[in-house]
């Protein structure tokens, strides 16, 4: 494994994020030694056809519907695998168009999460990315890690999240008061850097994916756009205190979800604009709720992924948690690119063999170095 002293040149990396929300690839050039972020380069989002999109959802239920019982649904993978190598390549060309700097190193991909069961109890925990990583590394011209997560959960590691190895790199420039990094992707997870630099990082709850299926549901769009739903409903105060008798409100993080642990069937029976508003309150009170059962309080929250776009949420969020609330842009990141970012230091700290996740950040045993080359398939099935 490789050693955080040894010599290595800092290199151009790519990275690219497509996540449970389906709405795009995010794509991202760093200048990193897999330790520091020395440079931001350009970003590229290729966003889904409405075609597109319904390949890879059909593809997420085919996963959900298998549950890793019996055989592995690989012809309702094959649209998807295609949508995703194609996409990813269009997003790497534009986010080389413009670029007169030095050609990446590597390329760090997580391919499109179909399913992912956190270990619970005697069953152990499974994860599954698609993506077809020879065909992609071909078609960018590039050398690509992917797999990141497995081995952390062969480990018995929760899987993710993987980003706070990148937010940790992030928060190092910011001082060195106790802060936390929030992502509102699908899901909502929040990595805390405490004021002795030590990491710890987990899933908070819910972020965008309940809103958005409720939204979609009622033929009202993708999305909350500026979050006007959600400010013309009411909050129902008796469902939401049941909706946090979820047995994952107990548990001790690290810990994970998947996308559809929690979903639009929350808000069953509620009108359109108060489920929309109830759904909210849900995402931000369980950020809240994380935050108070933290062992260091943070100085300040910063907000980056999609759900920082939705003011009704940011404004939820500035109301329950008890510290100040800035948004990624504030601090001088790109919100919407931090995960392809993260994925572009965690492809030079796979090469590197230096650790990707911890026991603070997935639960794993010990710290982990994880993802694989293109060309090692011998290890598993390609996924």
């Amino acid at each position: 494994m490789g050693n955080a002293s040894e010599e290595f040149a800092p290199v151009w990396a790519a990275g690219f994020m497509s996540g449970t929300s389906l709405d795009a690839v995010d794509a991202a050039l760093i200048r990193t030694d897999g330790e520091r972020v020395l440079e931001f380069g350009p970003v590229a989002e290729r966003r889904y056809t409405q075609g597109e999109r319904a390949i890879l959802q059909d593809a997420t239920r085919a996963a959900r519907e298998w549950g890793w019982k019996g055989a592995r649904p690989d012809r309702a993978f094959a649209g998807a695998l295609e949508v995703i190598t194609r996409t990813h390549a269009e997003a790497f060309d534009q986010l080389m168009k413009d670029w007169d700097g030095p050609a990446p190193a590597l390329a760090g991909v997580h391919g499109q999460t179909v399913l992912h069961r956190r270990p619970m109890g005697d069953v152990p925990g499974a994860t599954l990315q698609l993506l077809d990583a020879p065909t992609l590394q071909e078609a960018l011209g590039v050398s690509l890690r992917h797999d990141f997560r497995s081995d952390d959960v062969a480990a018995g590691g929760q899987g993710a999240p993987l980003a706070p190895a990148y937010h940790g790199a992030l928060m190092a420039g910011l001082g060195k008061a106790p802060m936390a990094v929030l992502n509102l992707g699908g899901v909502a997870n929040i990595t805390l850097r405490f004021s002795d630099g030590g990491l710890l990082a987990f899933d908070t709850g819910p972020a965008n994916g309940p809103i958005d299926e409720w939204v979609e549901g009622h033929d009202r769009g993708r999305l909350d756009e500026h979050g006007r739903f959600a400010r013309a409903g009411t909050v129902h105060e008796g469902l939401m205190a049941q909706l946090f008798e979820h047995p994952f409100f107990v548990e001790a993080p690290p810990k994970s979800l998947d996308r559809f642990d929690f979903n639009a069937n929350m808000a069953r029976g509620l009108t359109f604009e108060d489920g929309a508003a109830t759904l909210t309150a849900f995402s931000a009170r369980a950020v809240a709720f994380a935050i108070e059962h933290l062992p260091e309080k943070p100085a300040r929250l910063i907000a980056c992924g999609g759900g920082r776009h939705n003011p009704a949420l940011m404004d939820a969020l500035r109301e329950a948690v008890p510290c100040p609330v800035a948004t990624a842009e504030d601090v001088g990141w790109r919100g919407d690119s931090i995960e392809a970012q993260a994925f572009a230091l965690l492809a030079v700290r796979s090469l590197r063999g230096l650790a990707i996740s911890w026991p603070g950040t997935t639960g794993v045993p010990r710290p982990l170095t994880g993802g694989r080359p293109a060309e090692d398939t011998a290890r598993g099935p390609k996924t």
